[in-house]
């Protein structure tokens, strides 16, 4: 099957330069996508990010860089590290995935996406080194990210785990400092199917003599990740064991304000309630980083907290689309994210919870939907993934668990119909995985365009 795949993209793009739409297609027909197919995208070892580094002159080693692993958490911490950098006066690369409207969120400078031109020469110049190789999607992504802060001169690059750690292709950095924000059970086809199996390969991060933070930790965890520290002669750090979060009260304007240790009363506009556990990993690690001089006064974790998704382009965290019905979307996807989201939507006061709701085949559906909300109205529907498990199956599984709800083929069907049946004092919440909540966006960000043409 993916012999095909791959001859067909070949021969369809071979004929003429591609534009970026063409390009797009091109990396995600003849690549192994882990977004489409799954299990069958995930390669193991570096060999190919390896051959890729050679040929590229090893870009990474022209930049500091920041390493962020973990289940859940990593994208909220990179960008709100990324900002505080570059309140800092640094010119910062982030690289992160997935992305939810367009392939260019997962590459920026100082919140810039990068051009869609250089995307298009990247393919056009290097196909014909990296065809042969036949890299994974991720693979190839990473090395162009890699080549593009290098061009782009940047002082620092923030860089997000694809998945795991030890065998992810962004492993072939040494980065100045890593980050652990937290493991629960996800990916457990290739990370394994206990908290220490994960935690081992999220440890494979840690590298001989660079600090590490733990964001949180467990009885079963811990040992595993102090033991690859010890090993490796890395200084590591359990944030939960030094707070810098004393308090924290969600802000009556959004967001969420905090009391810390070190920096007084500090103002957030991410306003998930599992942000504090973030807030908590990400002053951890800044500390780190302002002893060793990256950071040079307060104002810049003040300014760079409270202005994440401004200088970044954070998108999909509890974030609110519109008031009157009020609309959230927010990407949590396991069970780990599902623990804090079903408590905040729980403690909502509002006349009529309603849920757009969908998942992919890889999590474990029966613990997130006991977690679910049950006076909420559902809207099942599907992500345009291959991946996406069928509404009309979770539709099936819903009712194991008591919860109303209808069926929708598109999540823009689902969303429509609830915005229909809304009131102006209903809560409709959007999410069940990102790949929901990229349909959703990716919606109104079309409806957007038909209405400014």
């Amino acid at each position: 099957m993916q012999t095909g795949t791959k001859q067909l993209g070949l021969h369809l793009f071979n004929t003429h330069t591609m534009d970026y739409q063409q390009t797009i297609e091109y990396l995600f027909n003849s690549t192994p996508v882990f977004e489409h197919v799954g299990a069958t995208a995930y390669k193991e070892g570096l060999a190919n990010s390896l051959a890729l580094d050679e040929h590229f002159g090893h870009p990474h080693q022209k930049f500091k860089s920041i390493h962020i692993a973990g289940t859940n958490g990593k994208g909220s911490c990179s960008h709100s590290i990324a900002s505080v950098l570059q309140s800092a006066g640094h010119k910062v690369g982030l690289y992160t995935s997935p992305h939810l409207i367009d392939f260019r969120e997962r590459i920026k400078v100082n919140g810039v996406c990068i051009s869609e031109q250089a995307v298009v020469d990247f393919v056009e110049h290097e196909r014909a080194f990296f065809e042969p190789l036949h890299p994974s999607f991720f693979e190839l992504t990473t090395a162009l990210a890699f080549k593009y802060f290098a061009e782009q001169n940047i002082d620092f690059a923030v860089v997000e785990v694809g998945l795991g750690g030890r065998l992810d292709c962004t492993n072939i950095i040494t980065p100045i400092l890593s980050i652990i924000t937290n493991i629960s059970l996800d990916h457990t086809q290739f990370l394994g199917d206990t908290p220490e199996k994960i935690a081992r390969e999220k440890a494979g991060i840690i590298k001989r003599s660079v600090p590490v933070v733990i964001g949180e930790a467990t009885e079963q965890t811990r040992p595993v990740f102090q033991a690859r520290a010890e090993e490796q002669g890395a200084p590591i750090t359990f944030a939960e064991s030094m707070p810098e979060v004393l308090t924290s009260i969600a802000s009556a304007n959004g967001g969420i304000v905090y009391q810390t240790q070190n920096h007084g009363e500090l103002w957030s506009e991410l306003s998930g309630s599992y942000q504090q556990k973030n807030m908590n990993t990400v002053l951890c690690a800044l500390n780190k980083l302002r002893k060793m001089g990256m950071l040079k006064d307060e104002e810049c974790i003040r300014n760079g907290v409270a202005n994440v998704c401004e200088r970044t382009g954070l998108m999909g965290r509890w974030q609110r689309i519109q008031s009157n019905p009020t609309v959230i979307c927010d990407t949590g996807h396991n069970v780990g994210g599902w623990k804090y989201l079903s408590k905040q939507l729980n403690d909502l006061r509002c006349r009529q919870l309603r849920i757009v709701f969908g998942m992919v085949d890889d999590k474990d559906i029966d613990t997130v939907m006991s977690l679910l909300p049950a006076s909420a109205q559902y809207y099942f529907t599907r992500a345009t993934t291959q991946r996406a498990i069928p509404e009309q199956q979770i539709k099936e599984i819903s009712l194991r668990f008591k919860l109303q709800g209808e069926t929708f083929p598109t999540v823009s069907e689902a969303y429509q119909q609830a915005l229909e049946d809304a009131d102006k004092d209903d809560f409709i919440f959007v999410g069940g995985s990102s790949y929901i909540v990229a349909d959703f966006l990716s919606f109104l960000h079309q409806m957007k365009h038909v209405h400014h043409n």
